[in-house]
This record gives C-alpha cells, structure tokens and sequence, in this order.
C-alpha cells in the first residue's frame, strides 16, 4: 500500500526533470520525462528499506534525510545535490499529495507553538552542534571561523574575503563611535569581537552558549592581546544586563525559537541605551510563517527555527523598537554554503577519522540541502538594523558604500544585476 502511495505522489510531484526509482523487490519505474537522446532517467536512486516509502509519505523531509545519512537510500554517482535540485525544483511547482499537504499544514503552527527554547534546554542545543570537535570546523570554515553567511560583493570573491566583508559591512550598519559598549549576542569563536575591538576601537562583551566557543574565543582574544577591551561570557542573553550602545547578533535569531522572540527583543529593547542601534543578521524565510525542517531540528540544530519576516517584524514592533533598515542577502549563503560544503568533500577522510561514516553522510546531507534550499526555496538572510529612536542612524544609506570601491559595488548590485548574475553564477556550480 505504502509502496503504491509513494508511487502516485512521485508521479505527480516529478514534472520536470526524470527521476528513476529501483524498489526494495528490485522494480524500478521512471518519473518524469526521459528522451531518445537520454534514455535512463537523470536521477537514479535505490530504496533498501521496505518501511522507507511509508516514511517519505508522511515526514518527506526527515525520512529522505535519514534515509540518506543511515544508507537506507542510495544514489547512482552518489548524486545528492541532483536529487535535491530535483525535488525542490519539483515541489515549488506546487504538485503534491492531499496527505503531504494536511501534514505539512499540521506541522506549522504546531512548531510555532510548542517549540520552545528554556535556557537550560538552550544549552543542550548549542552543546549538540557547537561542541563538536573544533578540528570539524577548521577543515571547512575561513581561517576566522565565521559560521554564518558571508557577503559576496563579487560572486567570484574567496570565502575569506567574503567573511571579512560581511563583519565591516555589519560594522557600518552599527554606526559606532569610538569608545561603544558593544554586547555580541551569540559570539561564535570571537571572529566579530575581535574585529570590532581591533578596528573600531570598542569594547565589546561575547556571549555564548557553548563551552568549545567559549575556550576558544578566550583564548583567540588573549593571544590578540585584546583582553582589556573584550569579555567573552558563557551566559544566556536572558541573563544579560547592559546597557549597551550598539548590540550585534549574527546567526543567533535562528536558534530562539518563535515563542520566544517577544522575549528576546524585549532584552534588546531593554540593553540598549537611548542612542543606540542594533543589528540582527538571520536566515529567514521569504514566505508566511512555516515549519523549519524537521530533518535539521533532529539532527543538526535541535531547537532551530526560521522566521518569516512578518515575525520578526512584530516582535520588533511590540517592543518599541523602530525598524531603521532591513536588507534581504538572497544569494549570498548559497555561495557561503557552496565553499563549505567543497571544502567539506575535501577533507572527508579526515571527517570520518574524528567521526564516522554516518557523520560524513549527514553534514554532507546538511550542507548540500541547505545549499539547496538557498537557490531553489525561499530562505534568504534578512540583516534588520534597529534602533531605540529613528535619529540614530544616518538619513541615507550613503554610509554604507563609503569608499570607492563599495560604491562601485553598490552600482552593480542595482538595479537588479547581482540577481541575474547571481542566478547565472548558481546554475554553475
């Protein structure tokens, strides 16, 4: 029954592309369109579990996902990212299943709702990601270990120059004086308090969740000799008291949890003082609220949740505080996560001496379905800059494209340039 179920859903959702199917009793069936000049389907994958189809029915997401890391599903040439491009390019057609879609309706508002972060529950999720061995993230982040999406003036721009751009033009949007108390919500391994202190002559406070950031951090900040202008904490931003002229938080939103955002930017409302100016850099999604992937919430981010901007928006409202600037970053995590996950694919030997083989499977599923999500869904990064009162900032947004170079770069980004080279650039890689 369940084989037949997947079976009609397959058939409707493949409307573009082929995709091939070889079934557990060595069957296989084609979806999708073939031709004479290529007979066998684009994609083919082999299903090892019997109970696998009954999964994909009613949790795609999570089913495909461990089917993939457990090798309950395998693919010809190992071709992941061809299989997701097929399926995203596929579901955003809009082709599938009454029963897909009642579930995925369910899923939605029941994630808004019961997904809630604690603080002790806070410190189990960033210990399950962010502890992890530090030798994983040196063998695929840039040698500042920025974990967030980079800003790609130029598609062609290495991932370290893209993460030194994305902390100056982070920098920018703060409009800092010399001498601010800056707090870091979320501090990672020090990359952005050690470029604030060192360039921008501020103090700046880190707060971090996760033991493995915490040492490190301490330690980059001491051997930079930045200890007099930098305090990195392992303290929940609940539990922080200012104030605080400028607060910076980059990848952190994702991790609160929607019944928890009011919370959160009252205590950014509250931290700041009555010239200051925030700025929160998060991936979001470019649709009405909806659930973030189950297969990430489990494996990978447990906790993890991606706002619309709708949701955001009023939290931030709610609290009094006035919205000064907000940009949408469409592509730039898709080249992010593309340099990660090559440099990922590059050192897997290495990745299963710290781990397994499950592991490698799952940070690749990870990494190539995030890229994946980034060119062919709607997730996007939104950089919203807020502030206590609407003169805080500059009239017009001249500051941010200073110098000659970052105005030639504003010139081709508009009046929509990036997006097709962009676009262009993405169906390359």
């Amino acid at each position: 029954m369940w084989k037949a179920l997947l079976d009609r859903a397959l058939r409707r959702l493949i409307v573009t592309g082929s995709l091939g199917i070889t079934w557990p009793d060595k069957t296989t069936t084609v979806y999708g369109k073939t031709n004479k000049i290529t007979p066998d389907p684009v994609i083919q994958a082999r299903i090892h579990d019997p109970d696998l189809p009954r999964r994909l029915i009613f949790s795609p997401d999570k089913a495909l996902g461990d089917a993939y890391t457990d090798g309950h599903l395998t693919l010809k040439n190992d071709d992941l990212d061809g299989l997701l491009a097929l399926l995203l390019r596929n579901r955003q057609l809009g082709h599938t299943t009454l029963l897909m879609d009642a579930v995925r309706r369910i899923s939605n508002p029941l994630q808004h709702t019961l997904a809630r972060n604690p603080l002790r529950k806070s410190r189990e999720n960033a210990a399950h990601h962010y502890n992890l061995s530090s030798k994983l993230y040196d063998l695929f982040l840039d040698s500042d270990r920025q974990y967030s999406c980079a800003y790609f003036s130029d598609p062609e721009m290495s991932l370290d120059a893209a993460q030194e751009a994305k902390k100056h033009h982070i920098a920018r949007k703060l409009c800092i004086r010399p001498g601010d108390r800056i707090l870091d919500i979320g501090c990672g391994w020090g990359g952005m308090a050690l470029t604030l202190a060192k360039d921008y002559g501020v103090r700046v406070v880190g707060i971090t969740l996760s033991d493995e950031q915490h040492r490190i951090a301490l330690a980059r900040v001491d051997a930079a000799g930045l200890s007099d202008r930098i305090e990195i904490r392992l303290q929940d931003y609940r539990d922080v008291q200012g104030p605080y002229e400028r607060i910076v938080s980059v990848g952190m939103l994702e991790h609160v949890g929607a019944p928890h955002f009011q919370d959160y930017f009252a205590k950014v409302r509250d931290l700041l003082t009555s010239d200051g100016v925030a700025l929160i850099h998060t991936i979001g999604t470019a649709t009405p609220p909806r659930a973030t992937s189950a297969w990430i919430r489990a494996n990978i981010f447990p906790g993890g949740y991606l706002p619309a901007m709708s949701e955001i928006q009023r939290a931030v409202e709610g609290n009094r505080l006035c919205t000064t600037d907000v940009e949408v970053l469409r592509f730039h995590y898709a080249y992010t996560l593309h340099h990660w996950r090559k440099r990922f694919e590059a050192h897997t030997n290495e990745v299963r001496t710290l781990y397994d083989d499950r592991f490698v499977r799952m940070w690749r599923y990870y990494l190539t379905a995030s890229e994946r999500s980034f060119i062919d869904e709607r997730l996007v990064v939104f950089q919203f800059q807020l502030a206590s009162d609407k003169k805080n900032v500059p009239l017009t947004r001249d500051y941010l494209y200073s110098d000659t170079q970052e105005r030639e770069v504003a010139e081709r980004l508009y009046p929509g340039r990036f997006h097709v080279q962009g676009e262009r650039q993405l169906e390359s890689v």
